[in-house]
């Protein structure tokens, strides 16, 4: 199993504490990248950038970022050179996203999520692996090829 790196503002403070446990207890190794405690205040480009800068360092790991929406999240970690983050809303969103397009972290909207479908998400893309088909890595390389425009 990759590393897995989480972070969560405080809309997905919550959901993060319990991915952490459910994680533990099937002793998958998780770093919390933050918020580390609960801050209404706080700005989920932070916690987006602890995230990526962590898979950027390990191509191999993969990264939980929550917000509200999941939206924020995702946005701000594309930013990033290297990063392929989705939005998943389902088990198979996030399965396809491994599959297909290699996603290296998965973004959930934990207002709109139930908690039980945040631990399939989450666990899904964990264990799914990139299928490496030829299309599959083309289109991939395409993309690679747009982050220096």
């Amino acid at each position: 199993m990759p590393m897995v790196y989480i972070g969560a503002d405080h809309a997905g403070f919550e959901a993060k504490e319990l991915l952490k446990e459910f994680f533990s207890q099937k002793e998958i190794k998780v770093e919390d990248c933050g918020a580390l405690v609960l801050d209404q205040e706080d700005d989920y480009p932070d916690i987006a950038h602890e995230v990526a800068v962590k898979i950027q360092k390990d191509s191999e790991s993969l990264g939980i970022l929550l917000c509200g929406s999941g939206g924020g999240v995702a946005v701000a970690a594309n930013k990033h050179n290297g990063i392929r983050a989705i939005q998943a809303w389902d088990k198979e969103s996030a399965q396809l996203a491994r599959k297909d397009d290699n996603a290296n972290i998965v973004a959930i909207g934990a207002r709109l999520i139930d908690k039980e479908t945040i631990e399939e998400i989450a666990d899904t893309f964990v264990s799914t692996a990139f299928s490496n088909e030829d299309r599959h890595k083309r289109r991939l390389e395409k993309v690679h090829n747009l982050e220096n425009l």
